[in-house]
């Protein structure tokens, strides 16, 4: 299928930026990169909330700054609680940069959503972010009542490098927390292989192969043979038992080297008994979730998100 006209139009826009020469990119030159464009703030901003708390999570690994976004609740009840994890390859973005989504999120579905800014690579690599959001989870559960969550009431959710991080914490806790729904957009699940998608729309997809393998060599150190990427807490798709793992909303972006290991993964848990519902949206790119005011889909993907978050929170 050909790439939906608005997601064409915004590959368009980009077409004149210079390729990058991966071999000597370093992470400080792709953060300022991606600041100094702006993009972020050209995005539409999310739905109205009732509030927005920068918070610090103490623990051993932290501190980490969470922001904790509270939806408008007429009617003061305890609510949901959502852990949030932003995307960026394990190398960028943070709190600030996915704050539409955790709004819109957080407005739709009637939850709590609580956003990490876990530690980034190279300068913290593989596997301080996924320590991070294990210990960022277990901080939430500590502190649902204090943070004004419903006890039992917990889902996790991220896009991309994010949606790594919720299905590491949905598979390593699911034994300790009782965790309600895992969503995840377009998320990285196999880091020590390349699926066919990657050859597919690894070029002129925004996203591309490049890129995806740049990061992995941020997060993990350039040796690609090394056993940590093909590990539980860097590849949830390799992980050999997937049963009792809580239930799943996955979206893939059907224009997206990541896409065939989104639906790989959903097709996994399936088998294992875990109610997973996988949609690929059509003609769409890695990352559209976040074109708020750019892309019509993005309106759309989050509003399908935060359905499934409400259902997940009622069953």
């Amino acid at each position: 299928m050909a790439l939906d006209p608005q997601a064409a139009a915004l590959i368009a826009s980009l077409a004149g930026a210079p390729a990058p020469d991966y071999a000597l990119l370093d992470a400080a030159s792709y953060r300022a990169a991606l600041a100094a464009g702006g993009a972020a703030n050209a995005f539409g901003p999310g739905d109205a909330i009732a509030a927005e708390d920068d918070l610090t999570l103490p623990g051993d690994v932290g501190p980490l700054a969470v922001r904790l976004y509270r939806p408008i609740n007429h009617g003061g009840e305890a609510l949901p609680l959502t852990v949030f994890f932003h995307g960026g390859g394990f190398v960028a973005c943070g709190i600030d940069s996915h704050a539409n989504l955790c709004r819109t999120l957080a407005a739709r579905a009637r939850t709590l959503v609580l956003s990490i800014d876990y530690r980034l690579a190279p300068e913290a690599r593989f596997p301080a972010a996924a320590q991070d959001a294990l210990a960022a989870v277990r901080w939430a559960v500590a502190n649902a009542a204090h943070l004004g969550a419903r006890t039992g009431a917990l889902a996790v959710a991220g896009d991309s490098a994010g949606g790594n991080l919720a299905a590491v914490c949905a598979q390593q806790l699911r034994s300790e927390v009782a965790i309600a729904h895992q969503l995840l957009l377009y998320p990285v699940l196999d880091c020590a292989h390349e699926h066919p998608s990657y050859d597919t729309y690894g070029q002129g997809h925004l996203l591309d192969t490049g890129l995806m393998r740049w990061f992995k060599n941020q997060y993990f150190g350039a040796d690609e043979g090394s056993t940590d990427r093909a590990a539980p807490l860097a590849s949830p798709l390799g992980t050999e038992r997937l049963d009792h793992v809580a239930s799943a909303t996955i979206v893939s972006a059907e224009c997206d080297p990541l896409r065939d290991e989104a639906e790989h993964y959903a097709a996994r848990l399936a088998q294992a008994g875990v109610a997973a519902t996988l949609v690929r949206w059509p003609g769409q790119i890695h990352g559209f979730a976040s074109f708020l005011g750019v892309l019509d889909a993005a309106d759309a993907v989050l509003d399908f998100s935060a359905r499934a978050l409400r259902a997940a929170f009622h069953r």
